[in-house]
């Protein structure tokens, strides 16, 4: 389902008629900051949801869309940013999978984008806001491609200790690579693609969801997929020393040990 483009332009420019004294409106610094920027959901109508499941929005100021994820689907829309942090959405589209694990109402989620009318943002918060009512939602910032986990080629050297080496029949060696653009994991586990998202969080924090793989079965490869794919359902933090990365839950030994491979 695809949304209808709003009749508004946003920052639209209000000109006079004598181009030497005219005046402009435009968006200020604030409106403009939120654009470009994934905003993770911290609550909503007041019940915390860190750490639930990711829910996030993105707004592109080149084309006006809004993209984002209410914790199972992804959905989309356009919006309208107008003076004194005035924000609306069209009508959003959405995926339909069904999740039946999941803890959020989703509905709840995406009547907040139908609600919204103002928007307030501070050291890295935003409120989307109903008049001077209590806030719809709250969000934060997220962390993104400046971090040095990310955009690189992660190659296992060890998991849970043990040396790893490529078998005969392995297709290609076990790596992960974490993409900045939309925070997605790619990878290989040995025997299948995998595939997922990936929160980063202050203090070297990370967070894996909805990681997947393909099904394909390699009877003769001598790896542990399933134990190498529980590493992204346990970490929560990462060192970094050099080119070397050790994805780690709590302060445990290492559950896995990669090297940073450069192309040519």
């Amino acid at each position: 389902m695809v949304s209808c483009n709003s009749d508004k332009k946003k920052g639209e420019k209000a000109i006079e008629a004598n181009p030497e004294t005219s005046t402009e409106k435009t968006m200020t610094t604030v409106e403009k900051s939120i654009e470009n920027t994934k905003w993770l959901i911290s609550s909503l109508e007041g019940q915390d949801l860190t750490g639930e499941q990711e829910i996030y929005f993105i707004l592109d100021a080149e084309t006006n869309r809004v993209s984002g994820k209410s914790g199972c689907n992804t959905f989309m829309g356009t919006y309208t940013i107008e003076e004194g942090n005035r924000i609306s959405f069209s009508e959003l589209g959405s995926t339909r999978m069904m999740c039946p694990d999941l803890k959020i109402n989703e509905a709840e989620v995406l009547s907040v984008f139908e609600l919204a009318d103002n928007f307030t943002v501070s050291d890295g918060t935003l409120s989307l806001n109903k008049a001077k009512r209590a806030p719809l939602a709250v969000f934060k910032k997220a962390v993104v491609s400046n971090e040095p986990i990310v955009e690189k080629y992660w190659k296992l050297k060890t998991l849970e200790g043990k040396e790893v080496s490529m078998t005969d029949n392995q297709e290609r060696e076990v790596y992960f690579t974490l993409k900045g653009h939309n925070n997605s994991v790619t990878g290989f586990a040995g025997c299948n693609i995998m595939q997922g998202v990936y929160v980063l969080e202050e203090g070297n924090r990370i967070r894996f969801t909805n990681m997947a793989t393909t099904l394909k079965a390699c009877p003769d490869v001598d790896f542990n997929e399933a134990e190498f794919l529980k590493i992204f359902e346990i970490a929560d933090n990462y060192i970094i020393d050099g080119d070397v990365l050790s994805l780690n839950v709590g302060r445990r030994a290492p559950l896995a040990v990669f090297e940073a491979i450069y192309m040519h």
